[in-house]
């Protein structure tokens, strides 16, 4: 097996402009990894398609399943590539992004996640915040907030296929929940480069619904927890909720500053 990436992007069609970028920033890791790059969209979306084609992505038809299904049917793409990456139409990968966070699982074959730090950007691809949090995220991720990112973040593919892909039925935080069930598979290992950006704007699916991706959230944990401390999970995972859902609310208040401090300045 080549240690190939397999690259899946969603999108529905209707941010092209974003797109474009989303693919461009997959474009410019080409030349240090080995990368196969899936996106997703709907058949009716012919300007993604096109603008997908002209860079060398294959094109797979959405199921009309939510994210989680556009994502496991891009990782039903796969060939013979080791790696998973996730991008949404909106995000960036930050350059050199993916060779080094590839470079760390290879010096380290009993992990199975690898990711980096990741900035927040508004509509304008200003950095309005970063993830920096490192090895502490994926110690904390079991009770506490979920800041190991998904965009950017690298992932053994047999680990993540052995877990059965995306849970399709937890539409906020597929991504949790398949990171929770890859820990009990292997090791997790971080770096505080950045190996991508996430687009912090209203129509996001995890930014307009905060709070019940929060509520979404603590149910997934509970599942994960040990049966002996379900009983008593709430009395740290309510307030993690509450805290989650207000240091959104603080970026989002940060993003609209940066923006009409943009406009003042123009």
């Amino acid at each position: 097996m080549r240690d190939g990436v397999l690259v899946v992007l969603p999108t529905l069609g209707d941010r092209l402009d974003t797109l474009g970028d989303a693919l461009r920033s997959v474009s410019t890791q080409e030349h240090e990894a080995d990368i196969t790059l899936v996106v997703v969209t709907p058949p009716g979306a012919t300007a993604a398609r096109e603008m997908a084609s002209a860079h060398g992505a294959i094109v797979v038809d959405d199921p009309k399943r939510g994210l989680a299904g556009a994502m496991n049917a891009g990782l039903a793409a796969r060939s013979d590539e080791k790696y998973y990456v996730g991008l949404g139409d909106d995000d960036l990968l930050r350059p050199g992004g993916i060779a080094l966070l590839r470079d760390m699982l290879q010096k380290h074959p009993g992990a199975v996640v690898a990711y980096g730090g990741c900035d927040y950007i508004d509509s304008q691809s200003r950095v309005i915040g970063s993830n920096r949090s490192g090895a502490l995220a994926r110690r904390i991720l079991s009770w506490g907030p979920n800041l190991v990112p998904h965009p950017g973040t690298l992932i053994d593919l047999d680990a993540l296929e052995a877990c059965g892909g995306f849970n399709e039925s937890r539409p906020y935080t597929m991504d949790l929940d398949a990171f929770l069930s890859l820990k009990k598979r292997g090791t997790f290992l971080s770096t505080k480069v950045p190996t991508a950006a996430f687009r912090w704007h209203s129509d996001s699916l995890t930014v307009s619904g905060r709070s019940t991706s929060a509520r979404e959230a603590r149910l997934v944990k509970l599942e994960h927890s040990p049966r002996f401390l379900r009983p008593f999970a709430n009395l740290w995972l309510v307030p993690v909720e509450w805290a989650t859902s207000s240091a959104g609310s603080l970026v989002s208040r940060r993003s609209r500053r940066v923006a009409g401090k943009a406009a003042l300045d123009d």
